[in-house]
């Protein structure tokens, strides 16, 4: 069971799509009993095929699972993207009449290294064995059901990696296309030219309505699709502690360094017990009177708060600092000695042999090989002790080579006992070799720190209740004012400011400096919340959101308002194109500078492939006019990326012929074979997906 959990919870059989980022589901958990025979729901559809809300939620979960610190709309969201690309797929391999035999299933579960090199399904010379694997999962009670997901998993990467080949095979370059290649990679032109930029006419002079706009859109309607969404505005109160919750978190601080006096029921008197300077038991006075426990390591400069470090680390034996401000705390610290070397730094070479517990060896070899090879290692580095670095990169078998050996600071007791004892019974510059379970060791110790030991008593800085009354009565306030009231005129005028409008889709959890509220944004997508409504949320540790639904837009094709920050430019840019053809009037360059004041400009041997103009920029318009035109002629105004162009060719040198353009034709074959992951954007562009998950999530 053991084995069958670690494939579950590492991967299962993933189902790799390689290039269309199609991730990997886990169906591994049985249906709880009774989840059958509940009322249908659906989480959405893909084409007309529902997504059943059962299915999509245990999906969910075991992503929820899988996933370190992932929250449940992040789940779906991830979930949601692997089904709609796993039915569009699968609809292809429909369509094509793909079929896969057992033969295919066995060499995807081969190639997922949790289940083709685990020691449990392998034979007597090592290699995966189809038979050891049923076996196993026929021995477990949930085994067989488990076994059905993960060949149906398998039998859908198989289909893809049939599919995927068949995309690539499709993608065929012709020897046409490398003779063109080869062409505008040689072929050259050098020309003069006249730039007049768009930037010579003001943008303030140039007007873009929204009919315009709107009529732009309509002719590409696909790029300009809408997503629906919510608009808000909103106010943050956050619960910060006032200016006297701090004074009176300084004062009790200040307090514990003188003594108390405390009446004693035993003896009926009153007792004067220490303060912090002069407490006998450090550790439960800290405890007492500190809401960070004490904490008996010592700790070196570089661990210490920044602004106090250097005050800290000097500390004598008994002296105290403060109290001063760190992370929201008032702390007072107590000095409590001082150790020499406290923490080490230390580089290694590790050389390991078979039977240690190194996963990533760089070779294979017997201890006496490892002895020997270490041996030699210590030498070199030995001799020359500036190679270490170079040495462990090359060499060493543990993960710190890439950093040329480097384990950083470490305290006493942190590595295992013979590598600690070398290397804090060593001096800096020492290189030695050690045996441990895990090989053998060339060390290098590098630096050694001193370090202090202290007790601080750190009292939090927290709103009181009386401030947390305040400002809940502020945002209630401002709630109650805001509903009649414009918005922003209230923030100003009660001393708050309005955070910039936050767009949501249905799905989104977080926006702006606010993360996981999730409330927030099922709010503004309610049916019953309207345009200009406003609703107060208390947030846990962080303080009260009052939102305002600004504007709702449902989908379909964007309006002029969100379409113009992409086709304002562009409508402008077209309007003063046409000025600035209207001025381009002569029958020279010479002239045509002159009269927009600009220089004429001269440009050699572009290619077609590289039509970048100095300083100008990437403009192949110009370029292949420059080829298009005549030796000498004055061409026509062209509207370029930057500005309006006339072009005078000077001359157009032809590369020289050749028979064979394979390689040419190889390179446009690797870029078009790149490309190949396209389809699943297509495939998705054309599909009539419905998303309701956020009636769910």
């Amino acid at each position: 069971m053991a084995v069958l959990s670690k494939i579950r919870n590492r991967s299962g059989l993933l189902i790799a799509i390689i290039a269309f980022a199609l991730f990997a589901f886990v169906i591994g958990d049985l249906f709880q009993s009774g989840s059958f025979g509940q009322p249908s729901r659906y989480v959405g559809s893909v084409n007309g095929e529902d997504v059943s809300f059962e299915e999509f939620r245990l999906k969910v979960a075991n992503a929820e699972k899988s996933g370190q610190g992932m929250t449940s709309v992040q789940a779906a969201n991830q979930v949601w993207n692997q089904e709609i690309s796993i039915a569009l797929l699968t609809k292809e391999f429909e369509k094509l009449g793909l079929r896969v035999g057992e033969k295919h299933i066995v060499e995807v579960f081969k190639a997922d290294p949790n289940i083709g090199q685990n020691p449990m399904f392998l034979n007597a010379v090592g290699k995966f064995d189809i038979t050891k694997f049923k076996e196993y999962f026929k021995a477990n009670p949930e085994g067989i059901q488990f076994l059905k997901e993960r060949e149906k998993d398998a039998e859908l990467n198989a289909k893809y990696q049939i599919y995927n080949s068949l995309v690539k095979g499709g993608l065929y370059t012709t020897n046409a296309e490398g003779k063109l290649k080869y062409e505008a990679d040689a072929d050259k032109v050098t020309f003069d030219f006249v730039n007049v930029p768009y930037s010579s006419i003001k943008d303030s002079d140039i007007k873009i309505t929204d009919e315009e706009i709107n009529a732009y859109v309509k002719t590409k309607e696909k790029r300009f699709k809408s997503e629906e969404t919510r608009e808000i505005e909103y106010v943050l109160i956050e619960e910060k502690p006032s200016t006297t919750d701090e004074t009176e978190v300084k004062s009790k601080v200040d307090a514990l360094l003188l003594p108390s006096v405390r009446y004693n029921k035993e003896t009926g008197k009153n007792d004067t017990i220490p303060g912090f300077r002069n407490a006998t038991d450090i550790a439960e006075f800290v405890n007492a009177n500190s809401d960070i426990p004490f904490d008996s390591t010592y700790i070196a400069k570089q661990d210490l708060p920044a602004e106090h470090a250097d005050k800290l680390f000097a500390l004598a034996t008994g002296e105290i600092y403060g109290p001063y401000m760190f992370n929201n705390y008032y702390c007072i610290s107590k000095g409590l000695g001082r150790k020499a070397g406290a923490k080490s730094k230390a580089s290694h070479i590790l050389i390991s042999w078979e039977g240690t517990q190194v996963p990533n060896k760089k070779e294979k070899r017997t201890k006496e090989q490892a002895q020997a090879k270490a041996t030699e290692l210590l030498a070199q580095a030995q001799a020359n002790p500036g190679n270490f670095f170079m040495l462990a990169m090359t060499n060493s078998d543990d993960s710190s080579a890439q950093q040329g050996g480097d384990l950083g600071y470490f305290a006493p007791g942190q590595m295992v006992k013979p590598f600690n004892d070398f290397v804090f019974n060593n001096p800096i510059g020492k290189i030695g070799l050690v045996e441990t379970e895990f090989g053998y060791h060339i060390i290098n110790v590098t630096d050694k720190q001193d370090a202090i030991k202290m007790a601080t008593i750190a009292q939090k800085i927290a709103p009181s209740e009386q401030t947390n009354n305040k400002i809940y009565e502020q945002a209630t306030k401002f709630e109650m004012e805001a509903a009649s009231k414009d918005f922003a005129t209230l923030a100003k005028q009660m001393k708050l400011t309005v955070a910039p409008s936050a767009k949501l889709k249905p799905m989104d959890e977080s926006f702006g400096t606010i993360q996981n509220q999730r409330q927030i944004v099922k709010w503004a997508f309610a049916e019953d919340t309207n345009t200009n409504d406003v609703k107060r949320f208390e947030i846990p540790n962080v303080g009260h959101v009052i939102a305002k639904l600004k504007k709702v837009t449902p989908k379909g094709v964007m309006s002029a308002e969100e379409a113009r920050p992409m086709v304002e430019n562009i409508l402008k840019n077209k309007k003063k194109a046409e000025k600035i053809k209207a001025k381009l009037n002569g029958s020279s360059l010479a002239s045509l500078a002159t009269a927009n004041k600009v220089t004429v400009m001269n440009a050699v041997d572009l290619t077609l492939s590289n039509p970048a103009l100095p300083g100008a920029g990437f403009e192949p318009k110009v370029v292949g006019t420059a080829f298009a035109s005549k030796v000498g002629q004055v061409s026509k105004p062209i509207e370029g990326n930057s500005g309006v162009y006339v072009v005078v060719t000077k001359s157009v040198t032809k590369a020289p012929a050749i028979k064979d353009f394979k390689e040419q034709v190889t390179q446009l074959s690797a870029q078009a074979k790149g490309n190949a992951g396209r389809i699943m954007t297509a495939l998705r562009n054309e599909a009539d997906i419905e998303d309701n998950r956020a009636d769910f999530y």
